[in-house]
């Protein structure tokens, strides 16, 4: 292993084994988690629904909770506020939710590069899995790119290997798809980079803006704004296929690179969550899924609807883990 994959491993690690400590900690912390996962649950919800983001305010993963928790309110008659947490690509969020208490009323929409791609660069028992929850739904997907600043000069994945320099390039933070994309693709290319990760899209695009990196791996809905500006050059999606809100932007496996890393979305709620309230929240969310004004949100933020059940998602999930583990192996960004 060479001396940038070795420090990439040992950054993901370090900072992952952290969260890992923080969620045992909220684990103790005196936060009820009910015995027998039994209690008020026969006619959820008694009370205002709280909808927890693992990402921090304006990123494509609160933007989607929000637009869904306004839908929510009339398919569960509660008010459902979206709560951010920040942490860890999710991890310190999912630690808060799993040791509640497990009634319904308190839910995470979750990156699933938290169960996909984190586990890859931490310990086993540090590791969040599907096991270690009810995944109540799936809710969509989104493709990644690879933007540059105008101002840089970088237009296209050869002008990135011809810059001679090392490339500083902006995540969403540790263990997320921005992060590996990128990875996966300097290690391909041979050069010199170094990841900048952020509490999410948001200050990661923000970063990018302020000309702070070179480059960035973020959800479409992300780069989108600065991309029809002008202040965002989109270079690649890493996508399978090239995307329909961006079609002239050629994918990286065009490219004659093998990078294929996409973001799913799903809701979690705590193990213990009775089948009968994990089927009245799926249920709810069905209805918001058939909103006019949710659906119109989804055309114009770039996302594309994966709406499966909970046992699909979870299928989903495994596969999309096996894949990435596949392809981080094979690059030797795991030895």
């Amino acid at each position: 292993m060479n001396t940038r994959t070795r420090k990439l491993t040992q950054r993901l690690t370090g900072a992952l084994a952290l969260t890992a400590s923080f969620a045992l900690l909220a684990g103790c912390s005196g936060v009820k988690t009910g015995a027998s996962g039994t209690g008020d649950n026969d006619t959820f919800p008694t009370t205002a629904v709280e909808f927890v983001v693992g990402a921090s305010a304006g990123g494509s993963t609160d933007l989607l909770a929000r637009a869904l928790a306004k839908e929510l309110e009339g398919a569960f008659d509660q008010t459902v506020s979206v709560l951010n947490l920040p942490g860890a690509n999710g991890a310190v969020a999912a630690g808060d939710v799993l040791n509640g208490t497990p009634d319904g009323h308190r839910m995470m929409l979750v990156s699933g590069s938290l169960i996909t791609i984190t586990p890859l660069f931490v310990d086993e028992s540090e590791a969040l899995t599907v096991d270690d929850m009810r995944v109540v739904t799936g809710v969509g997907r989104e493709d990644y790119v690879l933007v540059a600043n105008k101002d840089s000069g970088i237009t296209s994945i050869d002008d990135i290997v011809s810059a001679g320099r090392n490339i500083n390039y902006a995540t969403a933070g540790v263990g997320t798809g921005g992060q590996l994309s990128q990875a996966l693709l300097y290690n391909e290319l041979g050069i010199a980079a170094t990841d900048v990760p952020f509490e999410g899209g948001a200050p990661a695009v923000t970063a990018l803006l302020g000309n702070q990196v070179d480059v960035a791996s973020v959800q479409v809905l992300e780069a989108m704004p600065h991309i029809k500006s002008g202040a965002f050059v989109p270079i690649a999606i890493f996508g399978e296929e090239r995307s329909e809100f961006l079609p002239d932007v050629p994918t990286a496996v065009e490219d004659g690179h093998d990078v294929v890393v996409t973001q799913s979305r799903f809701v979690l709620v705590p193990k213990e969550t009775p089948d009968e309230t994990v089927e009245a929240i799926a249920d709810g969310f069905a209805t918001a899924f058939e909103s006019e004004d949710y659906q119109g949100f989804l055309e114009q933020s770039f996302i594309t609807p994966d709406e499966t059940d909970g046992e699909t998602a979870v299928a989903n999930l495994e596969d999309d883990r096996q894949r990435y583990a596949d392809a981080a192996e094979a690059a030797g960004l795991l030895d």
